[in-house]
């Protein structure tokens, strides 16, 4: 009998799971791998490996050519001066005709086809033996003497051109000249020309204090300023702006 109550009492306990003990932890459940995360970082390291590469090689074919100074311009018909020129480094490139920093001595024989302004990289296509003149306007030659131009007067700078005249009222060439005026006047041929070319390096020229320029002006003054360039008639001066 009492065999059969223990095993009676065995039989009806419930099927409860065992409790983990106090201070054990449960088993963690298998981390999800991720190969396709895996390889895009590695591809991004990759990637940014060779770009570094890539400029560190682009920085070796880098070369020295011509920019215009900031704040300086090539006009129209005038060649580079050490002035208003400056080096910089850019990517070599064959596609484009880059003058080099050793080049400009040669560029210097050349001439603007249009104005140029500060901070242009210079290529070839930009120069040419003869420049064309731009529309309306017209080249005329000064032979000035001492006392008819300002010293500082360089190419690029913008000049006023006079008629001016010592003659005393009543002479002969006074009476001759079309449009002459009266002694010690002056009169306004042309109040925005530009210089062209500046011949200064001449025995003669240094010697004498006279100078030979061109100057660019409209084609409405080109006669009254000949007129008066051919009767040694003709001052300059520089005018604001330059």
């Amino acid at each position: 009998m009492k065999i059969q109550e223990r095993t009676g009492a065995g039989n009806n306990r419930s099927a409860v799971p065992a409790q983990p003990a106090m201070g054990e932890r449960l088993p963690a459940p298998p981390r999800e791998r991720k190969p396709a995360l895996a390889a895009l970082a590695v591809l991004l390291i990759l990637v940014g490996a060779l770009g570094a590469t890539m400029l560190v090689l682009r920085a070796g074919d880098r070369i020295e050519v011509i920019q215009v100074k900031d704040g300086a311009a090539i006009q129209a018909g005038e060649p580079i001066t050490d002035s208003n020129i400056t080096s910089v480094m850019v990517a070599e490139d064959s596609a484009i005709r880059y003058v080099r920093w050793e080049q400009r001595e040669d560029l210097k024989a050349l001439k603007a086809k249009s104005t140029i302004y500060g901070g242009t990289v210079l290529i070839g296509d930009m120069f040419a033996k003869q420049a064309s003149l731009p529309a309306g306007k017209a080249s005329v030659g000064l032979a000035l003497k001492e006392g008819q131009y300002p010293a500082n007067v360089k190419v690029g700078d913008t000049v006023a051109a006079y008629r001016v005249s010592d003659t005393a009222p009543g002479s002969d060439r006074d009476n001759s000249s079309s449009g002459g005026t009266a002694a010690g006047t002056d009169t306004l041929l042309v109040d925005n020309a530009r210089v062209n070319t500046k011949n200064s390096g001449d025995d003669a020229t240094i010697s004498t204090g006279n100078l030979a320029i061109t100057v660019l002006v409209d084609q409405d003054d080109v006669p009254a300023l000949t007129q008066a360039a051919a009767a040694g008639d003709v001052a300059v001066a520089l005018v604001p702006g330059n």
